[in-house]
């Protein structure tokens, strides 16, 4: 099995497949090429977690990861069948986020898998048609339920300063700027949420950042307020990278929208108001 090198986004899209109704589909045993693990038995563990997420998270399990035998030969030409899976893309989704995280390509992975697979309560074709603004308060809703869950996980670990700890997410994640820079840079008034002046491209950046934080800080069992704020910001770095490496805008370049998601909600309740009328 060849080893791949080059960590680009070309990477997962090399190996897409699209099925005769225009279906995308990834093949189990090129993607454990991809995410350079040697021996199926080991990868076979992990698809095996991503069965037990998916159905977790209330998918049809047979639906995202369908099982397809295929043909090998082996060094002595004999030809054995072999198995293999057609997978979706929220099940390579959940097989990276059960990959080991110590392999930068699984990194790469999780951000290339997230863009689309991070809207849980959506299908795509009613997620696509979502008006921008529509999109930003469904990825908002996300991250304030992310950033709740992350709270509470931070909080067992000993986290008593939470706006440091948030801030180290926002330098990895950023590039040194902490919530307040953030903030300036945007043109925000004082104590102004951040997170309300986000487009969904950035939301869905910090969102990947915070449930990848809780899962470090879980699976880690990291004690300590210090190690969680480094654990923090290592995460935030590295899906800053991960960005990088597949060629995406970084989010401090991210244009921030005209309003904010507390504006627009106010003109929806004002609207509503003068329907009722």
């Amino acid at each position: 099995m060849n080893e791949i090198k080059e960590y680009n986004k070309t990477i997962f899209e090399s190996i897409k497949h699209t099925d005769e109704f225009g279906n995308e589909y990834w093949l189990a045993r090129e993607l454990q090429e991809a995410l350079e693990y040697k021996e199926w038995r080991k990868f076979r563990g992990v698809i095996d977690k991503a069965k037990e997420a998916c159905a977790n998270s209330g998918y049809e399990v047979l639906e995202q990861l369908v099982e397809v035998d295929k043909l090998s030969k082996r060094n002595n030409n004999a030809v054995v069948k072999i198995e293999d899976f057609k997978l979706s893309r929220y099940a390579c989704y959940l097989i990276v986020q059960n990959s080991d995280p110590r392999k930068e390509i699984v990194a790469l992975g999780q951000t290339y898998f997230a863009v689309q697979t991070r809207r849980q309560e959506l299908t795509e074709k009613e997620y696509s048609e979502l008006s921008e603004d529509e999109k930003r308060f469904y990825q908002r809703n996300l991250t304030k339920k992310g950033n709740y869950s992350l709270n509470q996980t931070a909080k067992k670990a000993g986290v008593k300063n939470f706006d440091q700890f948030h801030n180290a997410g926002y330098k990895g994640l950023y590039n040194g700027e902490t919530a307040d820079d953030i903030a300036k840079r945007k043109g925000l008034r004082y104590r102004e949420d951040i997170l309300d002046n986000m487009n969904e491209d950035e939301l869905v950046a910090n969102l990947f950042r915070i449930n990848q934080t809780k899962q470090r800080l879980i699976k880690d069992n990291v004690q300590g307020e210090k190690k969680a704020k480094d654990v923090h910001y290592e995460v935030g770095k590295k899906v800053r990278k991960a960005i990088a490496d597949i060629g995406g805008m970084m989010p401090e370049e991210m244009p921030t929208p005209k309003k904010s998601l507390k504006e627009l909600e106010k003109e929806k309740q004002m609207q509503s108001k003068i329907e009722m009328k």
